[in-house]
């Protein structure tokens, strides 16, 4: 059985390779909520409990249903842990979101 989706991140900031914030679509039930702002904390947090949040874009007219496309996960290097979409990342780096 496939795991629930927590979130679904459509947008990024980012200040000296580190997210500053995050706008997500939080799973709300069988549905998503409106965008709500996450500081790196906040995420950070929530991915260290196993929740698991994808990129993704909310299609136009169809409440919630979304385009997906990678996971996020916690990358440990020296001793830090990085926000990314892939295994290698040197920094905080999510991948097909956009910027905001």
């Amino acid at each position: 059985m496939a795991k629930i989706i927590d979130g679904i991140v459509e947008a990024v900031r980012y200040k000296n390779g580190q997210i500053t914030g995050v706008r997500v679509y939080e799973r709300r039930g069988a549905t998503y909520s409106d965008r709500v702002l996450l500081d790196r904390k906040t995420l950070l947090e929530r991915l260290q409990k196993g929740q698991q949040y994808m990129t993704g874009i909310r299609q136009e007219l169809r409440a919630s249903t979304f385009t997906v496309g990678k996971a996020l996960m916690l990358v440990k290097q020296d001793g830090r842990e990085i926000i990314a979409t892939r295994e290698n990342a040197a920094h905080d780096e999510i991948e097909e979101a956009l910027l905001y």
